[in-house]
């Protein structure tokens, strides 16, 4: 059984646990219970996995995918009301990874309105040496409707240095993002150098919908004399090769186990 298959046989499990009622679309009948999930619905950009409908009314849509985060973004867009809003940490691979994840960005750029995205610094929310964003989404109603205009960038990664130990992120570090954001009326933007607008037509226009977007220039890799500290770079060394061994462990843990002769 293919990973998508395995992941499809666990998305039924839950759906009908959690009371739907799941059917093909070839036997649609929309009046069969207040809550129908119909695999394999057509759409303008070919059939979503799984369409959810309550009374007659469509509501939402899962991509079947083993990728956890993936289904995580999915979970949330699912559960929030309209105009309901949401902050999510999610690896960078959310944003660029194809497939599922193509069709799953897509369609929060169509039914949300995606409209921040916050490069972290490497490893301050997942394990060390991960790579993380926080992508900021209204959600809105199923109207047909393309509700993201466009989507703000806030690069917090390239040429910064933070470690878990020796040089957390603090709250004064977000303070220019902070800013930037606007939060009294984020439709009054300015672009700085770390902050950049791109629209919806240019961000549907890239390899697969990619998401993982930056445009400063890592000057580490230029001039060596401005690199950081040392002691710094130890500790990022560090927990980078922490991070690693912990993946490592993870895959190892996820193996079969071989059998015994």
């Amino acid at each position: 059984m293919t990973p998508e298959a395995q992941a499809r046989q666990v998305i039924d499990e839950r759906l009908r646990a959690a009371g739907w009622q799941v059917q093909d679309y070839r036997q649609l009948n929309l009046g069969a219970a207040a809550g129908v999930a119909v695999r394999e619905y057509p759409t303008d950009t070919g059939p979503a996995d799984y369409v959810l409908f309550v009374n007659r009314a469509a509501v939402g849509v899962i991509e079947a995918t083993s990728n956890k985060q993936l289904n995580f973004l999915q979970h949330i867009v699912s559960m929030l009301k309209v105009n309901g809003r949401a902050a999510v940490v999610l690896p960078d691979n959310v944003l660029f990874e194809g497939g599922a994840g193509e069709k799953i960005r897509r369609k929060l750029l169509e039914t949300c309105d995606g409209h921040t995205v916050l490069r972290l610094p490497t490893g301050i929310f997942y394990a060390q040496g991960v790579k993380a964003n926080v992508v900021f989404f209204d959600n809105a109603p199923k109207d047909g409707r393309v509700h993201t205009k466009g989507v703000w960038f806030y690069d917090l990664r390239t040429n910064q240095h933070f470690t878990l130990k020796t040089r957390p992120l603090k709250l004064v570090d977000l303070q220019d993002f902070i800013r930037c954001y606007n939060p009294a009326n984020r439709h009054e933007r300015v672009a700085t150098e770390r902050f950049k607008f791109y629209s919806y037509d240019e961000l549907v226009a890239r390899d697969k919908a990619s998401l993982d977007v930056f445009w400063l220039k890592d000057q580490s890799l230029d001039n060596l004399d401005d690199l950081p500290p040392p002691e710094v770079l130890q500790q990022e060394i560090i927990e980078h090769l922490e991070a690693a061994l912990s993946a490592f462990r993870d895959v190892a843990a996820a193996l079969p186990a071989q059998r015994q002769r």
